[in-house]
C-alpha cells in the first residue's frame, strides 16, 4: 500500500526507500516491544497465547509489500533475541530462533503480496492476513517435524504451540483488519 501511494505521489526512488525503511525500523520495534507488554502482564505463556509478534509483521507485510515485509519478518525475531539476550532472557530462546524467523518471514512475505490489492479493495485485508497464518503456521509445524531428529523444537510440541496460539490467531484476525483498513482510509483520503 505504501509503496503505491507513494509511486503516485511521484516521490523519488530515495526518498521512498527511506520512508519504507523508517516505517519498517517502526514495525520491527513494535514487534519488540509488544511481547515484552504481554510477558509483563501475562506472564511467560501470553507469548504462545497471544502470539504479539506476529501481529506487526503481518500488518507490516499488509502496509509494506512482499520484500519490505519479508525483512521486517526476518528482522523482528533477530532483533528481539539479540536486544533481550543484552538482558540475559533470550526472546525467542536461541533454539526457537531460526524457526520463527522463517515463520515471520513468511507471515511477512504472503501478507505483502496482498498489499497493492489492499489499497485497491479493502476488503483483500482478510485473505492475505488469513493466508500468512496459515502458511507461516504450516511452515513451522513442517519445518520443526523435518529437523525434529537434529534440532530440540520437535513437531508435536510445535503443534501443541499451534494449537494453544489459538487466541493470537483470533486476535490477528480482528485487530489486523482494522489496523489496514484505518491506515489505507488515511492513506487514501491523503492521496486524494
Amino acid at each position: 500500500m505504501l509503496d503505491l501511494v507513494l509511486s503516485q505521489r511521484n516521490i523519488n526512488t530515495k526518498v521512498k526507500i527511506s520512508i519504507q525503511a523508517l516505517v519498517s525500523i517502526l514495525v520491527v520495534l513494535l514487534a519488540v516491544a509488544l511481547p515484552q507488554f504481554v510477558h509483563i502482564f501475562a506472564g511467560s505463556a501470553g507469548g504462545v497465547t497471544y502470539l504479539p509478534m506476529y501481529l506487526p509483521v503481518i500488518l507490516g507485510g499488509c502496509l509494506l509489500g512482499a520484500y519490505w515485509g519479508l525483512g521486517v519478518g526476518i528482522m523482528s525475531p533477530l532483533v528481539s533475541f539479540l536486544l533481550t539476550s543484552l538482558m540475559e532472557n533470550p526472546m525467542p530462546i536461541a533454539a526457537r530462533l531460526p524457526y520463527m524467523i522463517m515463520e515471520l518471514a513468511i507471515f511477512g512475505l504472503v501478507s505483502g503480496l496482498f498489499s497493492k490489492k489492499i489499497f485497491e479493495n479493502k476488503w483483500i485485508v482478510y485473505p492475505a492476513v488469513i493466508s500468512a497464518i496459515l502458511l507461516g503456521r504450516l511452515s513451522f509445524l513442517a519445518i520443526s517435524f523435518i529437523f525434529q531428529s537434529v534440532s530440540v523444537v520437535k513437531g508435536n510440541a510445535v503443534w501443541t504451540q499451534i494449537l494453544n496460539g489459538y487466541m493470537g490467531v483470533l486476535i490477528q484476525l480482528a485487530v489486523v483488519p482494522v489496523i489496514v483498513t484505518i491506515l489505507r482510509h488515511l492513506l487514501k483520503k491523503d492521496n486524494e
